[in-house]
């Protein structure tokens, strides 16, 4: 039985828009090793990308060929719309063996598809795509010429669906309800892991309407003097009274993630620290004013640093970036940045993270904005108040 969590004619129409982006980059074939990519191109899910697997696109061929460990071949029967020829498992010898490799394999899949390829595609900086895969790629197909075209995938993807938007609506419900958890379990004496522990109930439980999956990262929860800090895990240590929390969590709803990020003041806030907080909603919301279709991504970083820049504050780092479907270790899609020289124009579909985080030499905040570019101008994946939350 098969469980697809979109149409086969959605799957075809992404598969289509890549081949057409491999004509167009001179690719016979397409070796996608990125997990988000093989899932968005085949439905195919599994926590199996500890081990080689990819999903080889043929220009030439109409379906592609999965090819992965055995023991998760069974897998691929289930969540992807492949018919059974086209899954092709190899054996566990392959498997960490040290005198031969799964990307050998692969070669004799693709030779054997497509004997007279003469360019085949890799992504050269995906996550589970190691210099030995490559290195083996290359000494098994000698009279293939190797080129990289990493996002080629992840650009097909920069535009969601209706689909890839309504289960990025549910992730952002669950994000809602994380968050929520998180304020209400955190207090002066509590560990931090307990405040972790409720979070990720949360996540789990979903909503009463759908179930939620583990996020691509642990939540980043900075306490104290480690809110300076943009990605810290939490401790067992107990959260200290008038200090400070800051905290980036994500729901994920099959696998696609809405996240947010806000900051806990627990007690009576100083009078620069509101005013921190203010400066950064200010800034937040003249990005925003700017969020619609043919704007640039370098026009809503620019709308920020004006903002903030009355106030003396500067930000290092970029402003946001796109996300949507994603797998450990990030729910970023390494595509379009929110941040000076990006002028990636913005369409309907584009899905963002606003990451208006600061995290300066004493302290940090952080209060973001997950949002879908819509028609007219952008539609917000999470509803919670853009704020400085305080707990006295």
């Amino acid at each position: 039985m098969r469980n697809l969590n979109f149409s086969e004619a959605e799957y075809k129409s992404r598969l289509r828009r890549v081949k057409e982006r491999m004509l167009t980059e001179g690719v016979d074939v397409l070796v996608v090793t990125e997990p988000a990519n093989i899932y968005y191109l085949s439905g195919y899910d599994a926590w199996s990308f500890y081990t080689v697997q990819a999903l080889i696109v043929f220009q030439e061929v109409e379906t592609p060929l999965w090819v992965g460990r055995l023991i998760d071949s069974a897998t691929a029967h289930v969540t992807t719309y492949l018919p059974a020829d086209r899954i092709v498992p190899y054996p566990d010898v392959y498997v960490q063996a040290a005198d031969r490799h799964a990307a050998q394999f692969i070669a004799d899949m693709i030779l054997c598809d497509c004997p007279s390829a003469k360019v085949v595609g890799v992504e050269m900086g995906a996550y589970y795509y190691t210099a030995r895969d490559h290195a083996e790629l290359v000494k098994a197909m000698p009279n293939v010429r190797f080129k990289d075209v990493e996002l080629l995938v992840n650009w097909v993807r920069f535009i969601k669906s209706e689909q890839e938007v309504a289960y990025m609506r549910q992730a952002g419900e669950i994000t809602e309800r994380m968050m929520a958890r998180a304020v209400e379990v955190a207090a002066p004496g509590i560990r931090e892991c307990d405040v972790a522990a409720a979070i990720y109930h949360a996540q789990m439980s979903g909503t009463e309407s759908c179930g939620g999956l583990p996020a691509t990262s642990p939540p980043h929860m900075g306490f104290g003097a480690r809110a300076r800090e943009a990605h810290p895990i939490f401790s067992d240590r107990p959260i200290d009274p008038n200090s400070v929390a800051n905290i980036e969590i994500s729901g994920c709803r099959l696998r696609y993630h809405a996240p947010m990020s806000r900051t806990i003041y627990f007690g009576e806030p100083p009078q620069n620290y509101r005013d921190l907080a203010s400066h950064v909603i200010e800034g937040i919301n003249a990005s925003l004013d700017v969020m619609r279709p043919g704007a640039t991504c370098e026009m809503i970083e620019a709308a920020w640093r004006k903002t903030m820049s009355a106030h003396g504050i500067e930000k290092e780092s970029r402003l946001g970036y796109s996300i949507g479907a994603a797998y450990t270790p990030t729910w970023g899609e390494r595509t379009a940045s929110i941040r000076r020289g990006d002028r990636t124009v913005l369409q309907p579909g584009v899905a963002l993270h606003l990451m208006a985080g600061l995290w300066l030499e004493d302290t940090g905040i952080t209060i973001t904005q997950s949002l879908v570019v819509t028609g007219r101008g952008y539609e917000a994946l999470t509803t919670t108040p853009r704020e400085l939350i305080v707990k006295n």
